[in-house]
């Protein structure tokens, strides 16, 4: 079953947007109550990460990196894509439709090869994640890359999210080839980390 809600990205070709939109900016400063300081930091500092909060804009799925490319490789080879993608040193960032992160431990818990998907990091309502810099650093500047940068940057006012039905399907299937070798319990709940 293919879960395609709206076909958000024509002929399922992987965008490589590594700079955020005005558009996406707006998106990701309306998830804080103060959109206009987050706009003025950016407007100061457009290569600084900032901590925002989840759970009315985005939440965010933090999925191992290795996973995480097959999560993702299942979203555009046979599903309707992704939404924003950030990646941190191990982790790969997925921002997901609000209220996922308490839909999808539960979901997880009912699947039966949940026992091979590797411990994902929910992050909601009261948790907050550090959102990469809407400009990437200039790399002759600064050679060590960012901790966190865009893999597939926020473009629209209002991007498709995937919901917990869809990153189920993803991560199932990402994880049925692995049945067998991966002993860890499938979903962890996030610690609440800085509010913003």
């Amino acid at each position: 079953m293919t879960y395609r809600p709206r076909d958000p990205h024509p002929l399922h070709t992987r965008p490589t947007a590594v700079r955020a939109t005005p558009e996406g900016i707006d998106w990701l400063a309306s998830a804080s109550r103060f959109p206009r300081s987050v706009h003025a930091l950016w407007a100061d500092n457009p290569t600084a990460p900032l901590v925002l909060p989840c759970g009315t804009a985005f939440d965010v799925i933090g999925v191992p990196v290795l996973f995480g490319r097959k999560v993702l490789d299942r979203l555009w080879s046979g599903g309707p894509g992704s939404g924003p993608v950030a990646a941190t040193r191990d982790r790969l960032l997925l921002f997901a439709a609000p209220g996922t992160a308490q839909r999808l431990p539960a979901l997880l818990a009912w699947e039966e090869w949940s026992r091979a998907v590797p411990p994902l990091l929910c992050h909601g309502t009261g948790d907050a994640v550090t959102v990469p810099a809407p400009r990437p650093p200039d790399e002759a500047a600064e050679p060590t890359p960012p901790a966190t940068r865009w893999l597939l940057a926020p473009e629209e006012r209002r991007p498709w999210l995937p919901g917990p039905d869809v990153l189920l399907w993803a991560c199932v299937r990402a994880a049925r080839p692995a049945l067998g070798t991966a002993r860890t319990p499938a979903v962890t709940s996030a610690p609440a980390l800085t509010r913003g």
